[in-house]
């Protein structure tokens, strides 16, 4: 018999890796569960606790929320105030919003992550980088840019939803303002979050009304943000774009966009081909 040599191909179209990190540290398989549930836990911890900490200077987050409305208005782009009155005519349809706004912002992001360590093992870690290098940047724009939502601005007119109907889908409104920074406006976590969540099933999940579903949920967020007035335009595109950079960083870092399998070990056969029969 001849001899056999394994190779591993490192991106799908067979061309080596060229990622600024090493290969041993870029592992194609899923982490140890308890090692990544650790992680998770310490980055959430993170999240929750340098987000809450950072100086809320109130007169700056409101002169760059008045900034970006007067930006927006110049542009003819100013639509938020209109969305907000127009959905706050439908109690119904505002209510469900505000809950919205509370609640899957967590339980989808947690939900597609789960999915992901579970189904797609190979796609885990890429994906779950860009995710982590995206949230790292927000929490970096909270400290040096804190932005009040336009639901603060004196003057406008927003309708600050969660107030006026007393429901729970705010963590900067009503009685649990303390708990968390009311000046981290810019750049929306609700896109990076939804858009990722919508992007990571759009690219992997093999059922079609789940891609489809996977499409819409960050333009429902997208909607919701507006709708509450707890983001401007200008912030959202900025989520967008941190969004973007991470899954640049991702691919620089390791060499692979953060979707593509890995491919199974192929055997490369050293033996020389017997001759063709006369």
């Amino acid at each position: 018999m001849g001899n056999e040599v394994t190779t591993t191909e490192s991106t799908e179209s067979g061309r080596p890796r060229r990622g600024l990190l090493p290969a041993r540290w870029c592992p194609l398989d899923r982490p140890k569960l308890w090692v990544e549930l650790a992680f998770t836990l310490i980055g959430y911890w993170a999240y929750t606790v340098s987000r809450n900490a950072v100086p809320s200077n109130r007169s700056a987050a409101m002169h760059r929320a008045e900034a970006i409305w007067h930006a927006e208005r110049a542009l003819h782009v100013n639509v938020e105030l209109a969305v907000n009155h127009a959905c706050d005519k439908v109690t119904w349809l505002i209510v469900g919003m505000d809950y919205y706004y509370a609640t899957l912002h967590f339980v989808v992001v947690i939900g597609v992550l789960v999915w992901l360590y579970v189904r797609h093992r190979d796609r885990y870690r890429s994906a779950r980088t860009v995710l982590y290098t995206a949230t790292l940047l927000a929490l970096a724009g909270f400290f040096f840019l804190p932005t009040a939502p336009p639901r603060f601005l004196d003057g406008v007119g927003f309708i600050d939803t969660v107030v006026k109907h007393h429901t729970w889908g705010s963590w900067a409104s009503g009685d649990v303002a303390s708990m968390s920074n009311q000046y981290a406006a810019m750049p929306s976590v609700h896109i990076i979050w939804s858009a990722w969540s919508g992007l990571t099933l759009a690219c992997l999940a093999r059922r079609t009304w789940v891609k489809v579903l996977g499409v819409c949920y960050p333009l429902a967020t997208f909607t919701v943000i507006i709708a509450t007035a707890n983001h401007f335009l200008t912030d959202a595109f900025a989520g967008a774009a941190t969004l973007a950079i991470g899954y640049a960083a991702q691919r620089a870092l390791t060499g692979r966009p953060a979707y593509t399998p890995s491919r199974a070990p192929r055997r490369v056969s050293t033996e020389a081909p017997s001759p063709s029969p006369s």
